[in-house]
């Protein structure tokens, strides 16, 4: 059993890494424990993903993150991130999963993982979203050639790959694959591109789209999926296409059974919105935050690293003042 800390956070992410920041400048005493490596969810991100956001909104800790290019890309936010661990020194436990969290009755937290039993007075969950995909439910889903991940395309090069979805994962799948020589085919849900897709990339998917080089069926569903082909649902009626990958890349969702598993009270609807206190970030469960992301529920686009990383200061404000 380890020593008791003021604060333990759950997730090493860029606002996990925020919170300990925020917990050094005042001398707590915590712990960061992450199931994977450091800022996990960005290392699974695609290989040349580029960030919607300037290299300056994605900073942490008054740390300048520098980046020759207008936006930076997965790898160079991965360099600043450890940099930033090098800098901080953060007191982080990689690769060990959080299983459990309860309050004891002396109002003190005991967070099992799969390695360890600890115990804190507070706990930040920082855990994003990026960990369950949205499963499509339908028929052959389950086949080996469905990913609902994406990390590049020369395995699809030169094959018939059908991409479901219209936001910037589907959008740089798409654009992508069909650079490298693969037949790509979109089945997007809605009549258009989303309008969140990044504003230099979206001309050029609706320009591909318009000259025919990939095909798009709009307002559209797959219903079923073969081995070698895909049955899909249009308002022109039922297609069946040739096809050798599907790239669902339908989105994300936060762990929402862990949340409610640890005494969290989520929204009675399909948004499944935690319950905090906007000021504090403290949940329902005195003595328990949330940060970044996982704030959103099913909404995981309404927080991100520039615009919640202000929880960080909210929440180590608020346990210091206490």
């Amino acid at each position: 059993m380890a020593d008791q800390y003021d604060l333990i956070i759950v997730g090493g992410g860029p606002i996990g890494l925020a919170c300990a920041i925020e917990a050094q400048k005042k001398n707590l005493h915590y712990l960061i424990i992450e199931k994977g490596a450091i800022v996990n969810s960005i290392f699974n991100y695609p290989l040349y993903m580029t960030f919607f956001s300037t290299a300056e909104r994605l900073e942490i800790g008054d740390i300048p993150f520098n980046c020759l290019a207008p936006k930076p890309g997965r790898q160079e936010a991965l360099e600043y991130y450890r940099n930033i661990h090098r800098y901080f020194n953060f007191n982080i436990n990689l690769f060990e999963k959080v299983t459990e969290i309860k309050k004891t009755g002396n109002s003190v937290f005991e967070i099992s993982t799969d390695k360890n039993l600890y115990k804190s007075k507070n706990v930040v969950i920082a855990t994003g979203f990026y960990d369950i995909p949205i499963q499509m439910n339908i028929k052959g889903e389950e086949l080996p050639k469905v990913r609902h991940y994406y990390k590049e395309a020369h395995e699809y090069a030169f094959r018939n790959v059908v991409i479901v979805g219209a936001n910037n994962s589907s959008v740089d799948a798409a654009l992508e694959c069909w650079r490298k020589g693969a037949n790509v085919t979109m089945v997007i849900r809605k009549n258009e591109i989303n309008n969140r897709v990044k504003y230099w990339v979206k001309p050029d998917i609706e320009n591909r789209i318009a000259e025919g080089s990939i095909k798009a069926y709009f307002e559209s569903n797959i219903t079923e999926i073969r081995d070698n082909e895909v049955e899909i649902e249009t308002p022109t009626g039922k297609v069946t296409i040739e096809n050798d990958f599907v790239l669902a890349l339908t989105g994300y969702k936060p762990d929402l059974n862990f949340l409610e598993n640890i005494g969290i009270q989520l929204s009675n609807d399909e948004l499944k919105i935690p319950t905090y206190n906007p000021e504090t970030m403290e949940t329902n469960v005195e003595g328990l935050f949330l940060a970044g992301v996982v704030c959103g529920g099913m909404q995981t686009h309404k927080w991100f690293i520039e615009n919640s990383r202000i929880h960080a200061n909210m929440i180590v404000d608020y346990i210091t003042s206490k």
